[in-house]
């Protein structure tokens, strides 16, 4: 796998993670909450699924939840890189650098890693869904950069629609 490509598994990790707390009919649930799912879901993209993986994968999306709404510094992130290093890795057609951390830290790390990506190469591209009703994150890659919703058929079409509703009872 080259560097784009683990850069965008994780960039999909990153808002998978974040999008764990949606709304689903007018109640917030956690996808993470029931620790046989919780762990389910981590093994499905690639962790170890143990209850401490789970832990920390908890904590850092709350964390990352927090920084990315503007409720908390970013540097708040750091005890997940704690004792985290890269080492190179030189192979016939590449440089490659593999990450060396504890197997229960490594989607935590590697989430908060392209959070730092993304912050650096895309500033202002994450962010939350503008529907105040909704719990979702959204990448805004395109390029105007005016991308509001989390999805225009659903929370788009939502606040389109009660914007017309506001505006036609205010003839």
């Amino acid at each position: 796998m080259n560097t784009e490509e683990a850069r965008a598994i994780d960039e999909a990790l990153l808002i998978d993670l974040l999008n764990t707390t949606p709304v689903v009919e007018d109640q917030p649930i956690d996808l993470l909450a029931d620790d046989a799912d919780g762990c389910d879901w981590l093994s499905m993209r690639g962790g170890t699924g143990s209850a401490e993986e789970l832990r920390v994968s908890r904590a850092v999306r709350d964390d990352l939840q927090r920084v990315v709404r503007g409720a908390t510094s970013p540097s708040s992130l750091g005890r997940y890189l704690d004792g985290l290093s890269q080492v190179p890795v030189l192979t016939d057609d590449a440089l490659h650098w593999v990450l060396q951390v504890a197997d229960d830290r490594r989607l935590a790390s590697r989430i908060v890693l392209a959070w730092a990506e993304i912050r650096e190469s895309l500033p202002g591209a994450l962010r939350p869904c503008a529907n105040d009703e909704c719990r979702l994150f959204l990448l805004d890659r395109s390029r105007a950069g005016t991308a509001r919703w989390c999805s225009m058929a659903t929370c788009g079409n939502k606040m389109k629609a009660r914007r017309h509703r506001a505006r036609a009872a205010g003839d």
